[in-house]
């Protein structure tokens, strides 16, 4: 019993693993882009809705942007997408 409880000090404690949206992001913004729901996930209210009013002025043709930052979020790593895009809060690219 007491050769347990000396093995158990030296047990890592379980990773915290926060919650990473990068596949979600990523696939939203290759498939809906141009409705910004990708930036929606992300918490980017102010981007989301600037993605839905530069894709009704310009046709569609902004839809390119959000098919570029779905490319960029499904190739970073979980560590990379979760620190740019989740903790320092960058809204675009």
């Amino acid at each position: 019993m007491e050769n347990s409880r000396q093995e158990d000090w030296n047990k890592p404690e379980p990773n915290f693993q926060p919650e990473n949206k990068k596949v979600v992001a990523g696939v939203l913004a290759l498939i809906l882009g141009s409705l910004g729901i990708h930036k929606f996930i992300l918490g980017y209210t102010t981007e989301g809705v600037i993605q839905i009013i530069l894709s009704i002025v310009t046709c569609g043709v902004a839809g390119i942007v959000p098919f570029i930052e779905g490319i960029i979020y499904l190739t970073k790593t979980d560590q990379e997408f979760y620190q740019t895009y989740q903790v320092n809060k960058r809204g675009w690219f």
